[in-house]
């Protein structure tokens, strides 16, 4: 029976992958449903996909699943098998296979039992997420999103929105989702009777916003089915028209997939095109942001002349420097400079001010 979490080094099983000549597959999938033993589901579920060579990530919780894995070709089809076997609710579970993959965006299994598979800070016993939002498939988004009463939200952090995006999407301006559900709520307020779409990654996002924009009064509220990744995928097959400008920014190794050839987002240091993420290689900081090949040439992959010259000191002096050192937010946190940021503070000020009365 294999262990039940890694115990080997991590970059061993990089080069280990590296070294596979089997393709592999990059596949994301979630499901809401109620598992009563999130623990005992996880074990199970970690046994089955370790014989089948998986790697990824697989958030586990009562609320359901959430996985973004890669698997050998050759055993793509026994992995969806055992995904649709592991609970009714799983059976036919839609994937959503990556759009731009070479399989190599994973090394290791992690399966982790979480409180919520999306961490919402919905506290309310009355939200239901069973009642949420109206599917659309590619087509149907197309000829919803040209309608003059239609506002189309993206539901992801501003680093994705960054380098790419739909057409005519607005952005909230928040550095996580449990602060953008109800932002949004207050940003189209005014807006109740208009058709509301809701989109992210790969779905799972969206469809909780989509419930909790019902939940506060928005009456016709639609979400991309299977988020970006499904959409791309069918309007390629059906050869429609690809709303979507850039790039998908996706996470796991490759940090981002090409939808289209268009580049929206700019070098955060230099401000040319480009919409390459990348993580600083300095190991105090590690920050993700957007760099040109000529900036990562000047900069030696850091993200700033400072981190740069610290890389290079002695380690014992590269610990004096770090110590005390604030590691928040590991990317690049263009939130704060954002042009809704005046109404998002306000807007944050407001509901502090109202918990404090209600104290």
């Amino acid at each position: 029976m294999p262990v039940l979490h890694n115990r080997i080094n991590n970059e061993e099983l990089k080069q280990r992958m590296l070294a596979e000549t089997e393709p592999r597959t990059t596949v994301s999938f979630y499901q809401y449903f109620h598992i009563a033993d999130p623990t005992a589901f996880r074990n199970e579920l970690y046994r089955k996909c370790y014989d089948l060579k998986v790697f990824g990530r697989v958030y586990i919780a009562s609320e359901g699943i959430n996985g973004q894995v890669s698997v050998p070709a050759g055993n793509y089809e026994a992995f969806k098998e055992t995904l649709y076997a592991a609970a009714p609710e799983l059976n036919g579970i839609r994937m959503n296979i990556a759009v731009d993959d070479d399989g190599k965006s994973f090394w290791v299994l992690r399966m982790k039992v979480r409180h919520k598979i999306v961490a919402d800070g919905i506290d309310d016993p009355t939200f239901n997420i069973g009642q949420k939002g109206k599917y659309l498939k590619a087509r149907e988004y197309n000829e919803l999103a040209e309608k003059p009463d239609t506002i189309i939200v993206d539901m992801r952090n501003h680093y994705e929105y960054e380098v790419g995006h739909f057409e005519n999407a607005i952005e909230v301006p928040s550095d996580t989702f449990r602060d953008q559900l109800p932002m949004a709520v207050d940003m189209l307020k005014g807006n109740e009777d208009k058709n509301i779409i809701m989109y992210c990654t790969g779905g799972i996002r969206c469809e909780k916003a989509s419930a909790y924009m019902l939940h506060n009064g928005f009456k016709n509220v639609f979400h991309v089915e299977g988020g970006i990744i499904e959409y791309t995928r069918r309007a390629k097959e059906e050869n429609l028209p690809i709303k979507f400008r850039g790039k998908n920014f996706v996470f796991d190794e490759r940090l981002g997939e090409r939808i289209t050839d268009e580049v929206i987002a700019q070098c955060h240091q230099c401000g040319s095109p480009c919409d390459a993420h990348t993580n600083c290689k300095n190991d105090g900081c590690h920050l993700l942001f957007i760099q040109c090949p000529e900036c990562a040439a000047k900069y030696e992959g850091c993200c700033s002349a400072e981190c740069r010259d610290e890389m290079h000191l002695p380690a014992d002096e590269q610990r004096i420097h770090r110590a005390g050192r604030e590691n928040g937010m590991k990317i690049f946190n263009k939130s704060k400079d954002h042009p809704l940021r005046k109404h998002r503070d306000e807007w944050k000020g407001e509901r502090e001010q109202t918990s404090t009365q209600d104290i």
